[in-house]
Formats: C-alpha cells, sequence, structure tokens
C-alpha cells in the first residue's frame, strides 16, 4: 500500500521544508518528494490531502508514568504497558518510554520483566523503560514517596545491569547523594542511560556524575539545587556542560522566563521536551491514585493533596505549542525538542525523531495554530 501525504509544511526532524510530499509504502517512509511530482500524478496510491499544517515525524516522550487511567507499577505487565503506549500514541507520542517512579525492589523487577516482555513482543511505541528512582536524594522527593527512597545496594546494581541488557533503551534517573562514582560507570558501560535528578548536588558533586558518564538530567529545574550565584548547583551543571535536559513546558513547572534562559544557555543543544504524564493521560479523570496517595487534577494541575507537584498534565503536542506561542521559541527548535533531540537523548539518531526511508511511518499532523490534528502509527492512523 502506498500513502502520498500533502498540503502540509513538512517538518523532517531538524527543518521545515515546503513544496514537499512524504511518500510512505507499507507503513514506511519511503521518500520525501517534490510536490509537482505528485501533482503530476508521478506516485500512484492513495492521496492524503491535508488543509495546510505541519506534518512531523511521531514525537518521542522519554518520561511517561502512565495513561489511559493507569499507572506503571508493580502490578505492570505487557497489557498495561501496551494500553499506555497506545493512550500516548493517541496524544501525539508514538514512541515513549513508560517510567516507574520510586517503588519497592519487587516492583522494579515486576516493571523490567513486563518492559522486557513488550520489547520481544515489539509492542507499539515501546521504546525501553525510564526508572525514576529509587535511588534519589530525599532532600528533593518532589511526590515520590520517601519512605521508599534509598542508597544502591550492589544487587540494585546487578539488576540494572541485567535489565540493560534486555531492553532496547534503560534510562535511569538518580542522585548522586545515593550512588558511588564507580556505580554510575558501572552502568554506563553496561549500556544503561544515567540521568541525574531529584538531587540536592553542588555543581561540582553534578559534574563528577557527568566525568563519570552520567549524560543527561531528568526535568531540568524541578527537583533540583537550583542556579546560584556563588553555588550554581544542578541547574547551574546542567546548563554549563554538554548534557542532555528535559524540559517540562506546561506552564507550571517551568516559568517561561526560566525556559527562555534554558535555550539561551544551551543554545538549545541537548534540550528536549517531556510530558512527565501520569494516569490520567488520555482520560477526563479528575483524581487517581499513586501508591496510596491521592491524585487531584484541577485547573491543568496535578498535585498530592498537600500541593506538591505529582506529574503533569500535558501532551507534546500542547507543550510545543506553549514554546513556540508563549516562551517564543524558533517552531523548528520546539518541533525538534520533541523529535530528533530526545532520538539523539537515548542515541536512536539512526532510527527514530526524522523521516528517513525505511523508518516507520509514525507521523503527526498539526494544525496551522499547533494543534493535534492527526496521527498515523506505521501508516495507519489512529487519531483525529
Amino acid at each position: 500500500m502506498r500513502q502520498v501525504f500533502t498540503g502540509a509544511r513538512l517538518f523532517d526532524g531538524r527543518q521545515l521544508r515546503e513544496g514537499k510530499v512524504l511518500l510512505v509504502e507499507d507503513g514506511v517512509v519511503h521518500a520525501i518528494a517534490d510536490l509537482g511530482s505528485a501533482m503530476a500524478g508521478a506516485f500512484g496510491g492513495e492521496k492524503i490531502a491535508l488543509s495546510g499544517g505541519i506534518l512531523s515525524p511521531g514525537f518521542l516522550d522519554l518520561q511517561v508514568n502512565g495513561g489511559d487511567g493507569i499507572m506503571l507499577d508493580g502490578t505492570a505487565d505487557i497489557e498495561k504497558i501496551r494500553r499506555i503506549c497506545a493512550a500516548h500514541a493517541r496524544l501525539g507520542a508514538t514512541g515513549i518510554l513508560p517510567t516507574l517512579i520510586t517503588d519497592t525492589p519487587q516492583a522494579t523487577q515486576a516493571v523490567i520483566a513486563a518492559g522486557v516482555a513488550a520489547a520481544r513482543n515489539k509492542v507499539p511505541g515501546f521504546l525501553g523503560l525510564h526508572l525514576e528512582g529509587p535511588h534519589l536524594d530525599p532532600r528533593r522527593k518532589g511526590a515520590h514517596d520517601p519512605a521508599l527512597i534509598r542508597a544502591m545496594q550492589d544487587a540494585d546494581l546487578d539488576q540494572l545491569c541485567r535489565a540493560a541488557a534486555d531492553l532496547p533503551v534503560l534510562l535511569v534517573t538518580l542522585a548522586p547523594q545515593a550512588v558511588t562514582l564507580e556505580q554510575i560507570s558501572s552502568l554506563v558501560r553496561a549500556g544503561v542511560i544515567v540521568s541525574l535528578g531529584h538531587t540536592d548536588s553542588t555543581a561540582s558533586e553534578a559534574k563528577a556524575a557527568f566525568a563519570a558518564g552520567a549524560r543527561c538530567v531528568t526535568h531540568l529545574f524541578n527537583a533540583m539545587s537550583q542556579l546560584g550565584n556563588r553555588e550554581p548547583g544542578m541547574v547551574g551543571a546542567a546548563l554549563d556542560c554538554d548534557v542532555h535536559a528535559g524540559l517540562i513546558a506546561d506552564g507550571v513547572h517551568v516559568a517561561p522566563e526560566g525556559l527562555r534562559i534554558a535555550l539561551a544557555a544551551k543554545q538549545g543543544a541537548g534540550l528536549y521536551l517531556v510530558s512527565d504524564a501520569m494516569a490520567a493521560a488520555g482520560t477526563d479523570v479528575t483524581e487517581f491514585m499513586l501508591g496510596d496517595r491521592r491524585i487531584l487534577r484541577r485547573d491543568g494541575r496535578l498535585t498530592l493533596e498537600d500541593g506538591t507537584l505529582a506529574g503533569a498534565d500535558i501532551c507534546l503536542p500542547r507543550s510545543v505549542r506553549y514554546l513556540v506561542e508563549t516562551v517564543g521559541a524558533p517552531l523548528e527548535l520546539a518541533l525538534a525538542m520533541a523529535t530528533s533531540r530526545p532520538a539523539a537523548c537515548i542515541s536512536a539518531s539512526g532510527r527514530l525523531g526524522t523521516f528517513a526511508a525505511g523508518r516507520n511511518a509514525d507521523i503527526v499532523h498539526l494544525t496551522d495554530d499547533l494543534e493535534l490534528s492527526a496521527v498515523w502509527v506505521a501508516g495507519v492512523q489512529v487519531s483525529n
């Protein structure tokens, strides 16, 4: 089956291209061609004529705690992962890292087993796992259960190294206070992507962790030591070093001024968008449970009953729009932060985040005002 997408500007993962069409064959990208050839009838197949807007590679979300009414937790199995992936595909993220928030060793093992099964069964949209904790700094716990936060032990290290061998991607968020530099190096050698987060680190402590192999920062600005004039903290280290960093662009977690400062400091390099979505994603529920704690959904915010932020109530298309319309980011940069930038973070630029021949036809269509219009997964429309 051949599909010819016409009528929209084409974002190829790096730049917007005018006067082009996207050719898809049997669910796989075949080529980007000139509009004139398509109009002349050079290409057969189904013509998908779009009324303006932007056609982009499917968005990639590296921090997704849940969706479709469920959280990723110790009850995880392949079907729950399938549901979470499908829910986010309908919201524009055709590739995700389902994310486990700090939990018990047993829950961690259950999620790893479910993730391995999802990978072996090629669940659409499943890129791997993100384990956010439990090896964090309790001083910056955020919504994580402090009773479950703990230092990394040898058994934890062995578990993570084994998991990295069985998963396509394993990203682990940890705090330098909860691990040794040698443990970070061991994780990196095993193929784990180590991200720093939920930490009250000094800039020098963070930079030592980067030198040991950590190369990412989880939800920059949130749950970490802030930029000071004499102590730059975790934020300062992230902005000063050549590392990747996720950003929650929802108007709640980071002020627009903070986002502009991050974009200016890093010249956009390494920054990518995350939703930090919870069970509410893709539903109209107004509350749900995180373990034994109630999460409230009010006015675009997700909070514990004491007001502590507990994830975000946003999807990546809305984040792109917020970056462009409120923060003033260039459109190409905002789109790259949802496509090619997260792909680079997980060393997947060779297979994700751009339109290239032979890649799955995972496609997002945005209207001219950057609202989500339609989503295709492997050439099959799943949302409109």
